[in-house]
């Protein structure tokens, strides 16, 4: 091996390790790319997509941090490592104008929410619902995000902390997140939004619980969002399709996590066609525009591919982007620059394109 390479992949695995141990991500992608792609190892490829070697080596460090692999031995545990992952990956906090604290309705009593409000404010409005397979995640786990959203779109971002499972199973997320938006909608003016300009959107299960709104809107005659912001949603509990064979293991979101969700939000498996827990078998017609993200090599990309393509069939204005290089919660990796920085600024401009012209 070139000595200058040797050294420098040397110097590599000691950022690596102090990565781990410091829950800090940032010297590591300070390195050189050659360093990083050494890293990372061979190339992955599968079903025609090439892992993005920064994600790929993200990967290799999310398998030297204790307790990896496997399920977590509680639900507690499982709420505390995603805070904790969380943390690894979200880099610097950006500077908003402002970040309160309030409570919205929810289906049955108020809810925590947090209003972020950017430095040049338009007069949209996002109803956020954060991922965690309605079982983990909260307002902290995903600030880092809804600060970037703001900061770069120039959108107000309201975060609502929908009550979790197993203490809330389904469909009380999904009840809490329409009494949320509809409370947004009501009261946009107060927020300093339009409310013409409010849209709903969220990751994984909160892309699920957004187009459940936005279905459910259409159902209970509620004003539509602007748009529906759908961030590799699940949106079916109970079929199942190749990704989640092509990538049940090893990229982020498991099989075996997959079912553990599951189990906790729908333990009455009879919920599960329920269109308020898998909107894929829900009313699509005459539903608010859709943008809809997958991830190459995630396990629900099949199910999020599905989902775009039927509300296209059935006539709902829908943008569909792919990104076949990345992974489940990709939008998270703040600390990541390339292939990952750029599909979060992608999603960041068509939502200012839609909330903020």
């Amino acid at each position: 091996m070139n000595p200058r390479v040797d050294a420098l992949l040397r110097t590599g695995l000691t950022a690596v390790q102090k990565a781990v141990q410091g829950h800090a991500l940032t010297p590591v992608y300070a390195l050189p790319p050659a360093v990083r792609r050494r890293l990372a190892g061979a190339p992955i490829e599968i079903d025609g997509n090439v892992l993005d070697p920064d994600l790929q080596l993200l990967l290799r460090l999310e398998a030297l941090l204790p307790g990896s692999g496997g399920l977590p031995k509680s639900v507690a545990a499982a709420r505390a490592g995603l805070l904790r992952g969380t943390a690894l990956v979200s880099g610097p906090l950006r500077e908003v104008q402002r970040v309160t604290e309030l409570t919205v309705r929810g289906a049955d009593g108020q809810l925590g929410a947090r209003l972020y409000v950017p430095r040049t404010a338009g007069r949209g409005l996002l109803v956020f619902f954060h991922g965690g397979g309605w079982v983990v995640g909260d307002l902290d786990t995903h600030d880092a995000y809804c600060r970037d959203v703001a900061a770069e779109t120039g959108v107000r971002v309201l975060s609502v902390d929908y009550r979790l499972a197993p203490e809330a199973p389904a469909p009380v997320a999904a009840e809490d997140a329409v009494a949320a938006f509809s409370w947004a909608i009501e009261h946009a003016e107060d927020l300093g939004a339009d409310p013409a300009l409010v849209a709903v959107g969220g990751d994984s299960a909160g892309g699920n619980l957004a187009a459940v709104v936005a279905q459910q809107c259409v159902v209970r005659d509620i004003p539509a969002p602007a748009l529906q912001l759908l961030i590799y949603p699940a949106v079916d509990l109970v079929g199942r399709r190749p990704s989640r064979d092509l990538f049940g293991e090893g990229f982020f979101l498991t099989e075996e996590e997959i079912l553990w969700y599951r189990e906790h939000y729908t333990p009455d498996p009879t919920l599960r066609p329920d269109p308020r827990v898998s909107p894929l078998f829900g009313p699509l017609e005459g539903l608010a525009p859709a943008y809809v993200v997958t991830a190459g090599f995630d396990p629900l990309r099949d199910e999020g591919n599905e989902y775009a393509d039927a509300l296209t069939a059935a006539g709902v204005p829908t943008t569909h982007h792919q990104e076949p290089t990345l992974i489940h919660g990709f939008t998270n990796m703040l600390t990541l620059g390339g292939a990952t920085r750029a599909a979060q600024l992608r999603i960041h401009a068509y939502v200012k394109s839609v909330l903020n012209p």
